[in-house]
């Protein structure tokens, strides 16, 4: 593991601490221009998130209806109801994105894939950069902002459900994560530079409470519109 990577979950709490937790539940607010441009606005605003923070699992509710949930693993995607029976659902979820660009707009069950994926990949970091088969690897530095940034390139293994294999983390030097680049390869491999502040202490974790994700240009600088996707999170609770 990355001596970096080391330092990066002292500054979150200590892996210990991480490892001793189940799951991050909180309340869910997002904005920015994707939903819409998908076909749902405010679907997902305003909704309750929950992250199991020892295999990728999530579930956000309510979806659509009260009473209605989703359950997200990697391989399937469904929408439940408080009984646990199914609603609707997908398997193999990432296939039916073939094809698809920026533009195209998405299923219910597609966009419960995609959130899903994406609350689970911030959330759990950085005890999910520990994951078996999950690489962490130092490269050179960063300046944004008259800021120094130490960086580390991300492998993810086929079994993981996230944005892209390859992931940049942009590291301050308090050890938090501050940035991170990606492409959404299920929206046409669109670059993406996702920023995170507003850090609190919840039960002994350090966990960023507002994300604002722009696009960015082939020389990895931040374009300042559109905002693509903003997320806040209130109420967070560790169990």
């Amino acid at each position: 593991m990355s001596d970096l990577l080391d330092e990066v979950l002292a500054a979150y709490g200590g892996r210990a601490a991480w490892e001793r937790a189940s799951q991050i539940t909180a309340r869910q607010f997002f904005g920015g221009a994707l939903w819409a441009l998908k076909g749902h606005p405010g679907a997902l605003d305003d909704v309750q998130v929950t992250v199991n923070l020892h295999r990728e699992h999530t579930r956000q509710e309510p979806f659509f209806a009260d009473g209605h949930h989703t359950d997200f693993t990697p391989d399937r995607i469904a929408v439940e109801d408080d009984n646990g029976a199914v609603v609707e659902e997908l398997l193999d979820p990432r296939a039916s994105f073939a094809g698809h660009d920026f533009a195209t707009p998405w299923t219910r069950l597609q966009l419960a894939y995609f959130s899903g994926y994406a609350m689970w990949t911030y959330v759990t970091e950085p005890i999910s950069l520990t994951f078996p088969g999950v690489r962490a690897d130092e490269i050179g530095g960063w300046i944004e902002d008259g800021r120094d940034f130490r960086r580390l390139v991300i492998t993810y293994p086929d079994d993981i459900a996230t944005h892209s294999s390859r992931q940049t983390l942009y590291i301050g030097d308090d050890g938090l994560i501050h940035r991170r680049d990606y492409t959404v390869d299920i929206a046409g491999k669109t670059p993406a530079a996702e920023y995170t502040s507003s850090f609190v202490e919840v039960s002994g974790l350090t966990i960023p409470t507002t994300r604002m994700i722009y696009p960015h240009d082939e020389n990895g600088a931040r374009v300042p519109e559109p905002l693509v996707v903003s997320i806040h999170l209130t109420d967070i609770k560790v169990s």
